[in-house]
């Protein structure tokens, strides 16, 4: 007997024993295996480009790199890139159709600029030194260091546009693909895999990235673009209704579509609660993420040790993926996203005053690695669960906007600041602390208000207006 397709829009639903759906997808076992593999694999293309941040950050310190510098590099720049870029990107893939899918083409395109974007990087000391002997004929050496900074700066932002692209769609392809009942533990699988990268390369490669960092970043991207444009040419989706209009189509004008993003996504005083609180909770990480391989050093311990200890930090919080990705699924995502936060505002908080050397900063790392893991994990599929659905990548660049925008601002300050307080990386954890204690406060507000909308058992995401 034929199953009848579902519409696009319609929730995923398990049709018997062994059957699952996701719009007109509809999936055997075996099938459901199979898709998960070729996802897993996808994702860990994908996260051997995300980890890269640690070398790349070497790279900058050894080439003279200040806080500000490096919080403008790291984490404003591809901010701006994702509040300016996300949002069309959003809208555009929503509403666009073709053979493979309204996903993929654009993750298919992306995959090989960003490849070539993070070889750039790697490359940059070469062709920074080539570009320095041809502006200044060989002479100026105290002004090398800046140029192949320049040089870095323009591979990275190849890059991020490229990247911000995929991450903008990617989480789109997982809410098309993946039946809905299955998202917390999909998720959970999500972070073993990326943990498990994370465990690879902080045991047996980031030591390395004084030495090496060139020809890690160069193998990594290779290993990327191969990797998931496999993934690609193999994840099949289904059908969707076609839209009102599309990019490019009769009839449709890009600057409406835009004021239409805005007073969908931007008016709803539920749906900005729950942007400003992702937005304060992913930047109250960033003070400690961003300078922990610079705070090492100052606090004793050897990249190599540092290493070891984010081993460590990735090995805990591989074991407990998947039970929180089961914990998401039986008590939703919001409430074991809270439950982190708050562990972590109170961890971060004791750092500022307990870390004093190498010992003391090992067991924060590890705190703050490990907690942070387990929100980053609890609240994956927080998207999936609480925006439209057929609009699922336009609520999903939103809230990166606001995201992007709060990164804009705080990264730097808090660069600026430790510049200013004499590179005292204890402030790091002081101002994760006051981060993610604000993004608590948010998140109370948002929860009392989802509860309005039916809570974990019958929630309905508010209509669009």
């Amino acid at each position: 007997m034929t199953l009848p397709p579902q519409p696009a829009s319609s929730p995923s639903t398990k049709r018997g024993p062994s059957t699952w759906t996701a719009g007109t997808l509809i999936y055997t076992s075996g099938g459901l295996i199979a898709l998960y593999a070729w996802l897993l694999w996808g994702d860990f293309a994908w996260q051997l480009k995300e980890r890269t941040g640690p070398i790349v950050q070497v790279m900058l310190g050894k080439y003279g790199a200040s806080d500000l510098y490096t919080a403008l590099f790291m984490i404003s720049g591809p901010a701006v890139i994702s509040m300016t870029l996300g949002p069309v990107v959003g809208i555009w893939s929503d509403r666009y159709r073709s053979k493979r899918g309204r996903r993929i083409p654009f993750l298919l395109a992306t995959t090989p600029i960003a490849g070539l974007g993070l070889m750039g990087v790697g490359l940059s000391p070469w062709i920074g030194t080539e570009v320095h002997r041809i502006m200044t004929g060989g002479g100026d050496p105290a002004s090398l260091q800046a140029t192949i900074l320049i040089v870095m700066a323009v591979f990275w932002t190849i890059f991020e546009i490229a990247t911000v692209t995929a991450n903008t769609v990617f989480g789109g392809l997982i809410n098309d693909v993946v039946p809905r009942e299955l998202i917390g533990r999909f998720f959970g699988l999500f972070r073993v895999v990326s943990l498990g990268v994370g465990i690879a390369l902080y045991t047996n490669v980031v030591g390395h990235s004084k030495t090496h960092a060139p020809e890690i970043l160069i193998a990594l991207s290779a290993l990327y673009t191969v990797g998931f444009t496999m993934m690609c040419l193999k994840v099949k989706e289904g059908d969707y209704p076609a839209p009102a209009s599309a990019p490019g189509g009769p009839g449709f004008d890009f600057t409406g579509a835009l004021k239409s993003f805005v007073r969908c996504c931007f008016s709803s005083p539920y749906y900005l609660r729950v942007f400003l609180f992702m937005a304060l909770a992913v930047t109250s990480f960033i003070p400690v993420n961003l300078y922990m391989v610079f705070a090492a050093g100052h606090f004793g311990l050897s990249l190599d040790q540092y290493g070891k200890y984010m081993s460590v930090v990735f090995a805990c919080s591989l074991l407990t993926a998947y039970p929180l990705g089961c914990l998401v699924d039986r008590f939703h995502a919001t409430r074991v996203g809270l439950g982190c936060l708050a562990l972590y505002a109170l961890l971060m908080a004791a750092g500022f005053f307990v870390v004093r050397g190498p010992v003391s900063f090992g067991v924060m790392l590890i705190s703050h690695g490990v907690v942070s893991a387990c929100y980053n994990t609890g609240v994956s599929a927080l998207g999936q669960l609480l925006f439209p659905r057929d609009s699922f990548a336009q609520f999903a660049a939103a809230g990166v906007f606001i995201a992007s925008l709060a990164s804009v601002v705080l990264s730097p300050l808090v660069g600026l600041l430790l510049d200013i307080l004499g590179r005292d990386y204890r402030y790091a954890f002081g101002f994760s602390g006051l981060l993610a204690l604000a993004a608590l406060l948010a998140g109370a507000s948002m929860y009392k208000r989802f509860r309005a909308l039916g809570g974990p058992a019958a929630y309905q995401a508010p209509p669009e207006p």
